[in-house]
């Protein structure tokens, strides 16, 4: 009986502890991923060209006709608009599955350079992202944030519509699955050039206002951040070397890690979000049956160097801890970026999304 005693309660010893180690490793990732989302395949087709031809028919806005013809194999396989809810939640469960944390969504400013016009975008198709994503039934398996695309027209200028805008994002940042850093919402700012620091210090002030006591983080990206205080963390969005050099020339993943791994410096006081390119090759969009533009270097990037790299970025704030988030975040470029190359998402070529799947390996510890 005594015997018997012993192995039952060594079995539930057992048991207890197979549990609790599963438990632990569930709950234990690597990093903390997030992924640059762009939301140009929505709305109406607005560029050059004819929108009767038969390649533009019910064409989204970013499409051109050299994509069409050129490169066909980019185009997902939900075909190239994403704008329906049933896409958003797939889209979501795709990315979760894969060990993806946040969206981070670009976010226009409206209108033209003047103050916040909330109706033009509350409007907007630009945003037809966020809209699905605040209404899909499994919202709670990504968080979200926003890439400010203060550029091309949606540049916000002045502190006064700095400050308009953190009133306006407040409403966002109050949901649960907005992205924190520090327990501070997060937002990036893509072109931290025409930001200053007076500008950011009226966001902190209204995100106080708000009821954000201890502020928000902002995030700015290209190394000319760093120069300014008000900026809590700095980061990247795409890094491809020669990327618009006017020489249409193919090149290896090489020079993409190399300018990557000079970027990977940060401090305490303004810690650094790691970058990884998963593509660069804009030719859909440069040309006469493209955008025009210049043509520039384009990047040949295996599943296994992507995977590689991640690893690498991982491996570089494990060893800088003071130098980087807490949450061990991991920036992305991108999810579809279809036009500049940079995506992850299941295509034609690639139904089986080679470089998503592998990002979810590294968050398993393969």
């Amino acid at each position: 009986m005594k015997s018997k005693i012993i192995i039952i309660l060594s079995i539930t010893f057992l048991g207890i502890w197979i549990t609790g180690c599963t438990e632990d490793a569930a709950q234990t990732k690597p990093a903390t991923i997030g992924i640059y989302y762009f939301n140009g395949w929505s709305g109406k087709h607005h560029l050059d060209g004819d929108p009767s031809a038969p390649w533009a028919k019910n064409a989204p806005r970013c499409l051109t006709k050299r994509f069409v013809d050129e490169f066909s194999g980019r185009e997902p396989v939900w075909g190239w608009r994403n704008d329906t809810q049933a896409i958003m939640e797939r889209e979501i469960d795709l990315a979760a599955d894969n060990g993806v944390d946040f969206f981070a969504y670009c976010w226009y400013w409206r209108d033209n350079k003047g103050s916040i016009n909330e109706q033009a975008i509350e409007s907007l198709d630009l945003h037809t992202c966020i809209d699905f994503h605040l209404n899909a039934k499994n919202k709670n398996r990504i968080r979200f944030t926003f890439l400010v695309a203060n550029h091309g027209g949606s540049e916000i200028i002045g502190v006064e519509n700095w400050k308009a805008a953190v009133k306006y994002w407040a409403k966002f940042f109050r949901d649960p699955q907005f992205v924190t850093v520090d327990g501070k919402p997060l937002i990036v700012i893509f072109n931290p050039g025409g930001i200053t620091n007076e500008d950011m210090a009226g966001m902190q002030e209204v995100a106080r206002q708000e009821g954000f006591k201890n502020g928000i983080a902002i995030a700015g990206c290209r190394p000319s951040s760093r120069e300014k205080s008000g900026f809590t963390h700095t980061t990247n969005y795409a890094i491809a070397p020669g990327a618009y050099n006017g020489i249409d020339a193919k090149q290896n993943y090489d020079p993409i890690i190399k300018e990557t791994k000079e970027e990977w410096k940060g401090s305490e006081q303004q810690p650094y979000i790691p970058l990884i390119t998963a593509g660069w090759d804009q030719r859909p969009w440069v040309g006469p049956d493209g955008q025009g533009g210049v043509e520039g270097n384009y990047f040949d990037i295996s599943p296994m160097d992507f995977k590689n790299f991640l690893k690498e970025s991982i491996q570089w704030m494990n060893d800088h801890p003071k130098e980087t988030t807490k949450e061990k975040i991991v920036l992305i470029y991108a999810w579809n970026e279809l036009g500049e190359g940079g995506y992850i998402v299941p295509t034609r070529d690639d139904p089986e999304a080679a470089k998503l799947k592998v990002i979810g390996e590294v968050m398993k510890g393969k």
